[in-house]
């Protein structure tokens, strides 16, 4: 994500005031037969369609290979040719000449060897750890009297009948637990400015799944076509295991906070991850073009990696190219250096302007003990003790960056339920550059710069310079 010039002095100007007091051959998609389309001076004649990923396979793949296209390929030859299983077709570029997207994901189980790559030698092979890797973050940190409680606020968002009964006098009535946490970030203040409350913006969680008969949820998820368990290959994303055992609720958690700062908006649950928390690049990936493909605007990305993927990174880089905001969280090991694909944010020419990378703070806005950092950080929220609605119908709370990265995305989705000051590709650098100051702290003294452009979440500002009111 770029600061570009004209938003910095936009929003540096509005603050300064603010404080004064104011197909020849034919590479065909999959299929029985090549679709040929004529084009101009075409490096291969193929139809310029949307990428759209296969289904996933039940099989999980212990590596991904991402293979270069020839003419007359078909997805059944290519998978034969390295004795695996195509995953994805993505052709979108063979026609301009575009080669990073004239490719092929092939899932293996056995890496190729010398011999294989030099029979393979007319393409460009790379290849990657598929099978869980990647994890979510977070832990289940605890409980009403010392036991989960059981939930009994009904919907997070708009009640039947049309009223509103979010905020009385300071406290947050569906999870009043959470109000601190809430006036930190100026929630109260940004649901006025905002009070479209984000209606009709669509939220993927791409995650563990969540409990999706959930009270909390009542009317507030996406239609049932749209979801997708990647890890389950079904289309009924259910968190799957027992709470307070590995990673079970962490999705339903994730999705709470989205619904608790965008209590209008709504979520598209796609399952990647399983019960322990682990899931594999391929089903990342291809839930990152099932959401584009499906109308998500924000995409929630609570878990990362210790390791780039290239594939992560094609599937991010498609998404943004379509204008879809990427929200992801830095991870939770304590290290100067944080995860992928938030790693990827800050990366001009992987996701632009159009994506985040998210730590977490205290209520003092002293980094958490466990959150990532890095100069690469672009912004912190809070991300402790962070109540939201728990599996079978009950409410928990969870610390970790995964609780801080659902915030920016609620804060995304109340924006783009408003008319805006300027295009939606700026919102994450105003988002960004409207943070508050978290350096003046003598705990982030040894984070100096690595805690955000800024620092921790102020939606209360950010809607301020970015919505017309």
């Amino acid at each position: 994500m770029k600061i570009t010039t004209a938003v910095s002095a936009f929003l540096l100007t509005g603050l300064l005031a603010a404080c004064a007091g104011t197909s020849g051959s034919g590479v065909p998609m999959p299929g029985p037969a090549p679709i040929t389309q004529p084009v101009t001076t075409p490096v291969m004649d193929v139809a310029q369609e949307p990428v759209a990923p296969l289904a996933v396979p039940a099989e999980r793949f212990a590596q991904l290979a991402v293979v270069s296209l020839l003419p007359g390929d078909r997805s059944d030859t290519v998978g034969a040719e390295l004795k695996g299983k195509v995953m994805a077709w993505n052709a979108a570029g063979c026609a301009t000449g575009q080669m990073d997207e004239c490719t092929a994901t092939v899932g293996l189980n056995t890496a190729l060897s010398p011999q294989r790559l030099a029979a393979l030698s007319a393409r460009k092979v790379t290849t990657e750890v598929n099978r869980d890797a990647f994890s979510g973050g977070g832990a289940l940190t605890a409980t009403m009297g010392g036991a989960i409680g059981i939930w009994s606020g009904g919907a997070i968002g708009i009640w039947s009948g049309g009223a509103i009964g979010i905020w009385s006098g300071g406290t947050y009535n569906p999870l009043p637990q959470n109000s601190a946490v809430w006036t930190k970030i100026g929630l109260e203040k940004a649901h006025t400015l905002a009070p479209k409350l984000g209606a009709g913006v669509t939220v993927a969680v791409i995650d563990t799944g969540i409990d999706l008969n959930h009270p909390a949820f009542k009317g507030l998820l996406s239609a049932p076509a749209t979801w997708h368990d990647f890890y389950a290959n079904d289309d009924l994303p259910e968190e799957e295991g027992t709470l307070g055992t590995g990673a079970y609720g962490h999705g339903t958690n994730v999705a709470g906070i989205i619904l608790q700062v965008a209590p209008a908006a709504k979520v598209m649950p796609l399952r990647v991850l399983g019960p322990d928390g682990s899931g594999d690049v391929a089903m990342v990936s291809q839930a990152i073009d099932w959401a584009v493909s499906h109308g998500a605007q924000v995409v929630n990305l609570s878990l990362g990696s210790t390791e780039n993927s290239t594939i992560i990174q094609g599937a991010i880089a498609r998404a943004t190219a379509q204008g879809v905001l990427v929200v992801s969280s830095a991870g939770n090991e304590n290290r100067d250096q944080i995860t992928y694909p938030a790693a990827l944010a800050r990366n001009e020419g992987t996701a632009g302007d159009l994506a985040l990378s998210v730590g977490s703070v205290s209520l003092s806005d002293v980094k958490s003990t466990f959150s990532n950092y890095a100069k690469a950080l672009e912004l912190v929220a809070p991300g402790e003790n962070v109540y939201a609605p728990a599996p079978d119908g009950r409410m928990a709370s969870w610390s970790g960056t995964s609780m801080a990265a659902p915030m920016v995305s609620g804060g995304l989705a109340l924006a783009l339920g408003q008319p805006l000051y300027f295009l939606p590709k700026y919102l994450p650098s105003t988002l960004a550059y409207t943070a508050s100051d978290v350096y003046h702290s003598a705990g982030n003294t040894p984070y100096k710069d690595k805690l955000g452009v800024r620092g921790r979440l102020d939606l209360a500002t950010f809607l301020t310079f970015s919505v017309h009111r």
